[in-house]
């Protein structure tokens, strides 16, 4: 994968307060934000739902100063963020086949082990965060394809793009710095399942650079988050906040 961007001053300035941001704000204002949700959650039946609009919200925001960043560098292509068709299909094929079949897995796994009782392993993590409502179940499936688009553009699109075109880093250095702040973001879900994260963002990571596009790497992204928060039921016999 080739990037050659080249961020215009005023783009440049706009791109690293997004990435100060990303990198230092996003997870402390994640955090707060998900430890409020926690204690609203038992006496207020919309806080779930309004917790999804803020952070939906908030990534198209992301997107939108993205835009503005490509507006204000003509040094910079659409083809740099990841914005092309992807590429080496044949490839990545296998790849795709075992991220597939590991989801499905999962879905069956946690379908089989909620009827008895028994949650995810990692599931506690964002146990505040699994709807119970068809609103909820609506605004999880929202939030999911949210984050599968606007993560993937950037965190794997816009931070690779500055790492490459204004850090001077290689593609891989690039991808890993990007990665880091990826696994930061998830704070809220605290070191272990941060761990998981920095897994799974590896094979997105991974599947971006095969490919040079973002396409597959927000289509697998969405589809982990719907098998995470949509797909995966609660215990029959107790929350999964009981049993952490």
């Amino acid at each position: 994968m080739s990037i050659s961007a080249s961020f215009s001053t005023p783009g440049l300035l706009l791109a690293s307060a997004l990435t100060a941001y990303l990198a230092f704000v996003a997870p402390w204002l994640g955090k707060r934000q998900y430890d409020r949700l926690a204690r609203r959650r038992a006496h207020d039946p919309r806080a779930l739902v309004h917790a999804y609009r803020l952070w939906i919200a908030e990534e198209w925001i992301w997107v939108a100063v993205t835009a503005a960043i490509l507006m204000l560098s003509p040094g910079v292509s659409a083809a740099d963020l990841g914005f092309t068709m992807p590429g080496n299909l044949g490839e990545v094929a296998p790849a795709l086949a075992g991220m597939g079949a590991a989801l499905a897995i999962s879905v069956v796994t946690a379908r089989r082990l909620a009827r008895s009782g028994k949650a995810m392993p990692g599931q506690a993590a964002v146990a505040h965060l699994l709807p119970r409502t068809p609103a909820e179940r609506w605004h999880a499936l929202a939030m999911s394809v949210t984050a599968g688009v606007c993560e993937e553009i950037v965190y794997r699109g816009l931070l690779i793009a500055i790492g490459v075109g204004a850090l001077g880093l290689s593609t891989t250095a690039a991808a890993a710095l990007a990665l880091a702040v990826f696994a930061v973001g998830h704070l809220y879900q605290g070191w272990k399942s941060m761990l998981a994260v920095a897994l799974a963002g590896c094979a997105l990571t991974a599947l971006y650079l095969a490919t040079g596009s973002l396409l597959l790497p927000i289509l697998m992204h969405a589809l982990m988050d719907i098998r995470g928060l949509v797909c995966t039921p609660q215990p029959a016999s107790k929350t999964v906040g009981q049993a952490a």
